[in-house]
């Protein structure tokens, strides 16, 4: 029996296939299609939901830093002291800092916004998000829509990838003029500092940002400060807060 015909791929690729390949691959691009009303639906519930709460921050941190740590007590203070002057609260609803800031913004008796991710480990809704405030998402790029598109202001704790992601696109929009400007808060000293001195000497030293760039970025351990920051920049654009 003679071998089936060999069938090149889209795109005019080298590799050949067999129809049957080229059967799963086609079944595999109309999933992909399907995909696009998933992602409507978590950009329309995003918008109706996250419209509805006011003036607020979105807090980073990492999903595994422990309860009663320092960087910890410090996510707490911040969401506390964030809901006292008139913020809600948005983190990405998982355990450690973004667990620590939705506790101290519900234990304020603010709003307490979580906007979870699906992933294979580590995420979790934490316990302190309001449950009808509690998003979750398939689609990295929605969530981070949400977080940028809501927020007047962003406190970044310490934290790995995620953390580093969100705060790279806040700061490559607002370079960009992709969106209005805001303040951006990083808080812990020890963490960043070194951070900061590769930004400065790499980067700014090389010409690949501007020294108008460095700006964008507020550094301390003060959750008071990290949080008068954000009052006075939106006080400064005309930002009520919710009293």
């Amino acid at each position: 029996m003679p071998d089936a015909p060999q069938l090149e791929t889209p795109f005019e690729a080298d590799k050949k296939m067999s129809p049957q390949e080229l059967a799963l691959w086609q079944e595999s691009r109309l999933r992909d299609t399907w995909h696009i009303f998933q992602i409507m639906a978590e950009f329309v519930e995003g918008y109706e939901r996250l419209g509805r709460i006011g003036p607020s921050v979105s807090v980073f941190g990492s999903a595994r830093i422990p309860p009663g740590t320092p960087y910890y007590q410090m996510g707490e203070a911040v969401g506390r002291l964030l809901v006292e002057h008139g913020f809600a609260v948005i983190t990405g609803g998982g355990p450690g800092l973004m667990e620590a800031a939705n506790r101290g913004a519900q234990a304020a008796g603010g709003v307490s916004v979580g906007l979870n991710i699906v992933l294979p480990h580590e995420q979790h809704v934490n316990p302190y998000v309001d449950p009808d405030r509690s998003l979750t998402f398939d689609f990295f790029f929605a969530r981070k829509t949400m977080f940028v598109k809501y927020a007047q202001g962003f406190v970044v704790l310490p934290g790995g990838f995620g953390t580093l992601d969100e705060l790279f696109e806040a700061l490559t929009l607002i370079q960009t003029g992709k969106t209005t400007r805001f303040p951006v808060v990083l808080m812990g000293r020890e963490f960043w500092e070194g951070a900061l001195t590769w930004l400065r000497e790499q980067l700014l030293g090389r010409g690949m940002i501007g020294p108008a760039d460095l700006d964008l970025l507020s550094l301390t351990d003060d959750p008071a400060e990290a949080v008068g920051i954000i009052e006075a920049f939106g006080q400064a654009a005309g930002v009520t807060p919710n009293f």
